[in-house]
C-alpha cells in the first residue's frame, strides 16, 4: 500500500480523535464558566448535541457527510472563544480553542475532502474536489458566521430567561439553516471526475449541465500556462489550474447568474478546472492513460 493511501485511510481517524479532544477540552472549559446553572447546563447539552451529530457525520465518509462535518466542526471555534471569554480557566480555554482550531483545519483540508468525496464514488470513478471561487466562499463564510452566532446565542438567551430575543434567534437559525444547507452543500459536489472513458466536470456552481469529455475528444491535460486562453470553468478560483484541450470544439452551458440570468452556451477548445490537488488529479489522468502534457 502506498504512503499516500495510508495517509488517506488514516485521516478520518485523525479527525475523529481530534474531535474527541474537542469534547474533553470543551467539557472542562464549560464547567469552569461563571454563570447561572441553566445557562451552563444549556451550553453543556447544546455542545454535546452538536458534537454527537458531528460524530455521526464522521462515521461514514460521503459527500453529504463532508458538508455536515465542515459545517459543524468549525462551530467549536467560536464556542471555545466564547467559553474562554465567559470565564473558563485559562488552561482549559486554551486547550479547547486549540483543539477546535486543529479539528477545523483538518476537516477543511483538501486531503480530507478528497477522502470523503471519493468514498461516494461509483465504480471506477476517481473524484477530485474543485477549489471554491473566493467570492462564493466568502458569502458562505459570512452566512455560516451569522447562523452560528444565532445558533449559539439563541439557546443561551432562552436559558437566561430572555424569551423574546432568544426564541427569535433560534427560529431564525433554524430557517437560515434550511436555506443555507443546499448552498453549503454545493461546494462538496464540485468535482473533476476521471473515468475509464474520459473526464467529467461536475460543477453546478459554474455549469448548468455536467461537461463530459470522451477519451477520443481529449487532446491533452496539463498544468495551465500563465498565458492560456482556455475557457475559465474554475469560478474563477485562485491557484494552479489544469488546462484540458480538446480535439474539436465542444459545447458547454454556463450556469445562470446575476450577469447571465438564463445561463450561456459557449463553444470551447480548451477549458480550465481547479482541483484542490492539481498534481494528484494530473497523476490520476495519466494513470488512466489519457494524454498528459
Amino acid at each position: 500500500m502506498s504512503g499516500q493511501r495510508v495517509i488517506e485511510r488514516a485521516l478520518p481517524w485523525v479527525l475523529r480523535l481530534t474531535w474527541v479532544a474537542v469534547a474533553v477540552a470543551g467539557g472542562a472549559a464549560v464547567d469552569g464558566i461563571a454563570s447561572s446553572a441553566p445557562v451552563r447546563d444549556t451550553a453543556v447539552w447544546g455542545g454535546a448535541a452538536i458534537w454527537t451529530v458531528g460524530v455521526a457525520a464522521m462515521a461514514i465518509p460521503a459527500v453529504t457527510s463532508l458538508t455536515a462535518v465542515r459545517t459543524l466542526v468549525p462551530v467549536s471555534v467560536p464556542a471555545a472563544a466564547g467559553a474562554w471569554a465567559a470565564g473558563a480557566p485559562a488552561t482549559d480555554g486554551a486547550l479547547f480553542l486549540g483543539a477546535a482550531l486543529l479539528a477545523t483545519a483538518i476537516c477543511c483540508s483538501a486531503d480530507v475532502g478528497r477522502v470523503f468525496v471519493q468514498a461516494s464514488a461509483y465504480g471506477a470513478e476517481d473524484r477530485h474536489l474543485l477549489r471554491p471561487p473566493p467570492a462564493y466562499l466568502l458569502a458562505v463564510v459570512i452566512a455560516w458566521s451569522i447562523l452560528t452566532a444565532m445558533l449559539i446565542s439563541g439557546p443561551l438567551l432562552l436559558a437566561d430567561g430572555r424569551w423574546a430575543i432568544g426564541g427569535a434567534l433560534v427560529g431564525l437559525a433554524a430557517a437560515g439553516g434550511v436555506w443555507a444547507w443546499p448552498r453549503f452543500h454545493r461546494l462538496s459536489r464540485r468535482w473533476l471526475v476521471v473515468v475509464p472513458v474520459g473526464l467529467v466536470v461536475h460543477d453546478h456552481l459554474v455549469l448548468a449541465e455536467t461537461l463530459m469529455l470522451r477519451r477520443g475528444e481529449i487532446a491533452s491535460v496539463r498544468l495551465a500556462p500563465r498565458a492560456t486562453e482556455a475557457a475559465d470553468l474554475t469560478g474563477p478560483a485562485a491557484g494552479h489550474a489544469l488546462e484540458i484541450t480538446v480535439v474539436e470544439p465542444v459545447t458547454a452551458i454556463l450556469a445562470a447568474g446575476p450577469r447571465r440570468p438564463r445561463g450561456k452556451v459557449i463553444h470551447l477548445t480548451a477549458a480550465l478546472v481547479a482541483p484542490t490537488r492539481p498534481g494528484k488529479a494530473l497523476a490520476s489522468v495519466g494513470g488512466r492513460r489519457l494524454p498528459v502534457g
